[in-house]
């Protein structure tokens, strides 16, 4: 294997957090590599999903880990992920993001999800994702097409967010915390 390497992870404002990220054409070396980044990455920060537009790479890529405190970790790579269908039942979470860090707030999604994607191997995958982990999925997906989790919120409360996210950085910056 290679050598662990750690992304920086980039924040608001950079605009690669809103463009759409284009397909992988082959599952190889490169995507490999990259996938193993984005995972060591992802738990050093620590999260529980991360997309490749968040380390800067626009490509179709994704990792995550529904996996939680001491359990067992689940790490799942998908490429080319498409959500093929949404459950009927909803759910409220309280999302956050590395791209937004320190920031929650409650967001409702579909409570499940099906999704199709190739692994890191090349396989065509399809399964149905419950709970937190369809919240993930969805989340990291939107990454992909350059939405955030701050845009399924009202505007107002977007708004306020994005303000307090701008003002803990100056007072981080300035040394005032």
């Amino acid at each position: 294997m290679w050598a662990m390497a750690i992304r920086p992870i980039i924040t608001l404002p950079d605009p690669v957090l809103r463009k759409t990220s284009q397909p992988v054409e082959a599952v190889d070396d490169e995507t490999r590599r990259l996938i193993a980044d984005m995972f060591d990455t992802m738990y050093d920060a620590p999260g529980i999903g991360l997309a490749a537009p968040q380390i800067g790479v626009l490509r179709r890529v994704l990792v995550l880990d529904d996996a939680r405190g001491e359990e067992e970790k689940r790490p799942i790579a998908m490429i080319n992920p498409e959500i093929l269908g949404y459950g009927d039942e909803s759910r409220l979470h309280e999302e956050g993001c590395l791209s937004i860090p320190d920031m929650f707030a409650e967001v409702e999604r579909p409570a499940s999800v099906t999704v199709r994607y190739v692994d890191e191997r090349g396989l065509l995958v399809e399964r149905v994702c419950e709970g937190l982990l369809a919240t993930i999925v969805q989340h990291e997906v939107d990454h992909l097409n350059g939405v955030l989790f701050i845009d399924h919120l009202s505007r107002l409360r977007r708004e306020l967010l994005i303000k307090k996210f701008y003002k803990t950085r100056r007072e981080a910056h300035s040394g005032n915390l």
